[in-house]
């Protein structure tokens, strides 16, 4: 019984974590009055440069880092449209949405001679490296370094928007902008930093898919996953800390997918499927009626209005 507790307890960490880097993403941007729809190709984006990355230098911490600069590349095409071009930034998203995995399966069969998938790539450590617990039923947990580095994240988002008075500016450009311009915030400048650190952490959601978790780019890789998480922003009540447990609720179901996939009671292949993504119009159905977003989230910013 406690194995089969450890195993899902690892299996959830282990699904969470690219949620959970998408969702913190949906945070700092949301809260700056920017939606950020885009996360699911931010993730795409990540999930192919990460796992090329890997492949050509051989270093998968190097490959982290470029997905992350990757997806805050795509990230600035969002900003530059609804930010200061004023777009509409539910469309602007969408488009992203569109272009990620064309751009990404391009990539993919350039680097690859054709092919529609990488071939394996160095992975991350994991924390307690291979052997740690081998033996013992701990060996279940199996944990990857890129669990901690979402943790964190979500301690030190919380931190900043929280304890910091940079956080309370980002806070009241996404509630009252024209009263955070009066007092001499540069709104757009805000808003683009946010976005393109929104992107970032997409960027991060990717490389940890293909650099932890499957260990190579295919074109469902990211699936539904930007999406997700913004239902955990939704969820967690455009929190960090809120954000992060919906990811966890979210990465459970994931792992009772795979559990019930490999256990004794037989269920079809297609209901398992299906699982997260019901879990997901089952959250937004029940609780997106009692969160309220930030005031002027999706609004874009004209300098003089009131």
């Amino acid at each position: 019984m406690l194995n089969d507790a450890i195993l899902l307890v690892g299996i959830t960490l282990m699904y969470s974590t690219p949620l959970v880097f998408g969702a913190l993403g949906g945070v700092i941007s949301e809260r700056s009055g920017v939606v950020n729809i885009g996360i699911e190709g931010m993730m795409v984006i990540g999930a192919i440069s990460a796992a090329s990355a890997s492949y050509f230098t051989q270093n998968p911490w190097i490959a982290f880092l470029v997905a992350g600069l990757c997806g805050a590349a795509v990230a600035a095409l969002h900003a530059l449209a609804s930010v200061t071009f004023s777009a509409n930034q539910t469309v602007s998203g969408v488009a992203i949405n569109l272009l990620a995995p064309g751009i990404a399966l391009f990539a993919c069969r350039s680097f690859f001679d054709g092919a529609a998938m990488t071939p394996i790539v160095p992975k991350l450590p994991k924390i307690f490296g291979d052997n740690a617990f081998a033996g013992t039923i701990w060996a279940n947990l199996n944990l990857n370094v890129t669990t901690v580095i979402a943790l964190a994240l979500a301690l030190a988002l919380w931190f900043v928007l929280y304890k910091t008075k940079w956080g309370l500016r980002v806070r009241a450009v996404g509630e009252h902008p024209a009263a955070a311009d009066t007092l001499g915030i540069d709104v757009y400048r805000t808003r683009f930093i946010c976005v393109l650190i929104s992107g970032m952490f997409a960027g991060f959601g990717g490389a940890s898919m293909t650099t932890a978790i499957i260990s190579q780019f295919t074109q469902t890789a990211i699936s539904g996953h930007g999406f997700i998480a913004m239902a955990a922003v939704i969820f967690g009540k455009w929190t960090p800390q809120g954000a992060y447990g919906a990811c966890l609720l979210f990465g459970c179901t994931q792992a009772l997918v795979v559990l019930l996939g490999g256990g004794n009671i037989v269920v079809p292949s297609q209901i398992l499927a299906m699982l997260p993504y019901f879990m997901t119009i089952i959250v937004l159905v029940l609780f997106v009626g009692r969160s309220v977003a930030p005031k002027a989230d999706g609004v874009p910013y004209i300098k003089g209005s009131r």
